[in-house]
């Protein structure tokens, strides 16, 4: 005898990550106190606080599964480097699939371990402010908006 087979709709609706509701994510404003460092950040899809990061000043998060993380940090940049002179000091991996870069920020991001990492940080006074997120490459439609407005909204 044959197990009844669910419909599509029920498997969809039960195993879709939360990010399908990302209009019903609630968002709040993350700020490093001692840089100013700040971002919207999305804390009903972040809700595990992993500490301070390695290498600078700030938080990291976790979705409570932990198949995405997110970074905000502020990096000392001591020779107050461009975003281009930082980002080629930090020798980032090969293979690349999106670079940007101007006079105030750099936006790296690529795809490893069926992951996508993004990467983003903005000049400061002595200091390169970053957002990093990490997060599964088949989820890439769903965290789109996320990862835009977490990029755009960062400050300091």
């Amino acid at each position: 005898m044959r197990a009844p087979r669910l419909s599509a709709a029920l498997v969809l609706l039960v195993f879709l990550p939360p990010l399908a509701f990302a209009g019903d994510t609630e968002w709040r404003r993350y700020v490093i106190p001692s840089t100013g460092t700040s971002v919207d950040m999305p804390v009903s899809i972040f809700t595990s606080d992993a500490g301070p990061p390695e290498g600078g000043t700030g938080r990291r998060f976790f979705t409570e599964d932990r198949r995405a993380d997110l970074t905000v940090q502020s990096v000392p940049n001591p020779e107050n480097d461009s975003p281009a002179t930082f980002l080629a000091k930090q020798r980032p991996p090969a293979g690349i699939i999106y670079q940007r870069i101007t006079s105030d920020f750099f936006v790296v991001s690529s795809i490893r371990k069926d992951r996508i990492w993004y990467n983003r940080c903005n000049r400061g006074n002595g200091t390169m402010n970053c957002v990093l997120i990490n997060y599964p490459a088949t989820e890439k439609r769903q965290w789109d908006s996320v990862v835009t407005r977490i990029s755009h909204t960062l400050r300091g």
